[in-house]
């Protein structure tokens, strides 16, 4: 970092604000959906189906922006993808109709393609020296209170405009926010990442040497810690209503679930970098495994704390693997890698819930509950193949 006004602290800030803006934008369309239900008389496919265009969309553009990011640096990626986000929900607002609607939540969702590989990429490479797990493992954290402020902002503006006026307003102050950022870029703006002489004459970045069979295998892990939480979130809901809570309780776990995870992202962050990373995929995913089950037979006084600690480590496990990736990658390279990373993590998103849903159908909730913790179980002895790749981890 050649400009004295440009720390890596300022990048950790700069990536978690870009981090918190992108999942309120994208968040924010779960508590206004109701009233879109009402007000264009959709139906639950329909207002399903534009939840998963918002939010898939934005698996569509990760690698092409981590390959673009190599060549101008994820500084602008990450303003620009922003400020397309937040026009497209501009869009989304003023929308008269489903289709239109549709059509306004892929293109606004595009333009999420940017945050999460390159503000990784960005911060790993401003602590590359030191305290990398932890900086990687806030900016994780730091999207969850975007995630946090959403319902209640949501909420309050509701009332207030409606929820197109509600998206027309939080659009047009991404808007305004992004042009702000933009002008603070000489003290913000890394610039494109210098090339690594041992790479510059690599292939296929997915072929056999040893370090992209490393990123293969974290890969898949990172897959099936994605496939078991978005399980527990689509199914969790369902085996508190067989514990006889009604909606307000439901919400309230869920709070308590995500308060866990923010929590867990962010000290797992810092605890890869002291305990290493096969140890913290144990901790959390063996945690995940036997308190998934749990819940099933949980009495209601025990549930509130189970769930809290659930969370800590249904989403701890996110922050050992997004740090781990730099480990693997050099710097020059990291825009891509994250961006094939984040990538193939959506293959468990979109896939997991399709296959817990039919195997609850078929054989009950409380076989596919089982089903769920076998499968996040058998990350385990997965991980321990890790260890050969991590020489220089914590053990």
């Amino acid at each position: 970092m050649s400009n004295s006004q440009m720390t890596p602290r300022r990048i950790l800030i700069f990536g978690s604000a870009m981090h918190i803006w992108s999942d309120l934008v994208f968040a924010l369309l779960i508590p206004l959906l109701p009233a879109i239900k009402d007000s264009l008389g959709l139906t639950y496919a329909e207002v399903g189906l534009l939840r998963s265009t918002h939010s898939g969309a934005t698996a569509v553009l990760q690698v092409p922006a981590g390959f673009l990011a190599e060549y101008i640096g994820e500084f602008w990626m990450l303003v620009t993808g922003n400020l397309w986000a937040s026009a497209g929900l501009i869009g989304m607002g003023i929308s008269n109709g489903f289709w239109l609607l549709f059509v306004f939540a892929i293109i606004g969702g595009l333009g999420g393609g940017t945050q999460h590989p390159l503000a990784s990429s960005m911060v790993s490479r401003a602590y590359n020296d030191s305290g990398r797990s932890a900086a990687v493992g806030t900016v994780n954290f730091s999207g969850d209170l975007g995630k946090m402020v959403a319902p209640a902002l949501g909420g309050t503006l509701l009332i207030i405009f409606g929820w197109g006026g509600t998206m027309v307003y939080i659009g047009a102050a991404g808007i305004f926010l992004m042009l702000v950022t933009a002008a603070f870029n000489r003290n913000l703006n890394m610039g494109r990442p210098k090339p690594n002489v041992t790479t510059l004459s690599s292939g296929d970045p997915l072929g056999e040497s040893t370090q992209n069979q490393a990123f293969i295998s974290l890969s898949f892990i990172g897959a099936l810690d994605n496939a078991t939480r978005t399980g527990v979130l689509v199914f969790l809901p369902f085996i508190l209503v067989g514990h006889g809570m009604g909606t307000g309780e439901i919400s309230t776990a869920l709070f308590l679930l995500f308060s866990g995870g923010a929590a867990g992202k962010y000290v797992c962050g810092w605890l890869d970098g002291k305990i290493g990373t096969v140890n913290i995929i144990w901790i959390t995913k063996g945690m995940t495994a036997v308190f998934v089950v749990l819940s099933l037979y949980t009495p209601y006084l025990l549930i509130w704390p189970l769930v809290l600690v659930m969370g800590v480590g249904l989403n701890g496990t996110s922050s050992a693997l997004y740090a781990t990736v730099a480990k693997f990658v050099p710097t020059s390279r990291r825009g891509r890698y994250y961006g094939f990373f984040y990538t193939t993590n959506e293959i468990g998103t979109i896939g997991a819930p399709l296959l817990y849903g039919l195997v609850a159908d078929a054989f009950g909730l409380v076989r596919s509950t089982y089903v769920m913790g076998l499968v996040t179980f058998a990350i385990l002895p997965l991980s321990l193949r890790l260890r050969k790749y991590l020489s220089n981890d914590v053990l």
